[in-house]
């Protein structure tokens, strides 16, 4: 995993760079505040990581090691079509889990501290809450214990998650040719940045993590919306002092607002999705 600590932060100023050059939306708050919000937050989330990730995934690596079965081993005996099952069905999972964070009233409470970010850049992809993290790592261990598989399968697709979340949250502007191109398999900053929106229906779509065929198989998926026209958080937690360190670390704790109600104007966002559309918007 120490690849991983080198190329995560490589990605991660890069992209902070690229963003400031090639802007996809317009930002609405000072960098210098938002980045003094997220930066407290990311550390106690990857804080929280090191201590509860790492280990509860090694204690878990060693049980599975020694056992003779697996789900991706009762698919195939070839260690090469165990490695594409295993990186499919961790990727499957993830998605069913980050459905669950927004449709299970405990885990969204914890998931709205990474929503009610008022702008969405790559500082927002580490910007979660530390309890969120860990009952993100207790799933992890289900998903090592359920999937099994070569250990190796495991440490590829913990790179390619953790560098396409990077990625999809970056607020950088690709030419819109490619990135039609790159949404056909992956998750992209135009893709996610629906998903980071405050109206309702299109928060609660494009739930993938890195490979965009799970809301496709799901209908889940909206690439209609132009980027122009999102507005990014939560409608209930827009104030600005909503957006502090205190706010964020103790908001999961406190009687919970209508999260689809402007706190500012007293309007709601919108009404459910009725449709897919799948054409991705400039």
């Amino acid at each position: 995993m120490s690849f991983l600590f080198l190329v995560g932060p490589s990605v991660f100023a890069a992209l902070f760079l690229l963003e400031r050059r090639f802007a996809l939306r317009r930002t609405k708050s000072p960098l210098t505040s938002r980045l003094a919000v997220n930066a407290v937050v990311s550390v106690l989330a990857i804080a929280t990581g090191l201590l509860l990730v790492r280990p509860a995934a090694a204690a878990v690596f060693g049980i599975v090691s020694e056992r003779d079965w697996s789900l991706a081993g009762l698919l195939s005996s070839n260690a090469i079509v165990q490695g594409l099952v295993g990186f499919a069905l961790l990727d499957l999972t993830f998605y069913y889990w980050h459905r669950a964070n927004h449709t299970w009233a405990l885990l969204w409470r914890f998931h709205n501290a990474h929503h009610i970010d008022p702008d969405l850049d790559v500082t927002t992809a580490v910007r979660f809450h530390f309890v969120e993290i860990g009952f993100s790592a207790a799933f992890r261990a289900l998903q090592v214990v359920a999937i099994g598989g070569p250990a190796w399968v495991f440490v590829v697709y913990e790179v390619a998650f953790q560098v396409n979340t990077l990625f999809q949250h970056s607020n950088l502007r690709l030419p819109i040719a490619v990135e039609r191109v790159l949404v056909l398999v992956l998750v992209t900053p135009r893709m996610h940045g629906v998903h980071h929106s405050k109206r309702f229906d299109e928060t609660n779509c494009n739930w993938s993590s890195v490979c965009s065929v799970w809301d496709r198989l799901h209908a889940t998926l909206r690439l209609d919306v132009p980027q122009a026209s999102i507005d990014i958080g939560i409608a209930g937690y827009s104030r600005p002092d909503d957006n502090t360190v205190a706010a964020v670390l103790t908001m999961p704790f406190r009687a919970q607002r209508d999260y689809w109600h402007d706190a500012r104007l007293g309007d709601r966002a919108a009404a459910r999705n009725t449709a897919v559309r799948t054409r991705l918007a400039e």
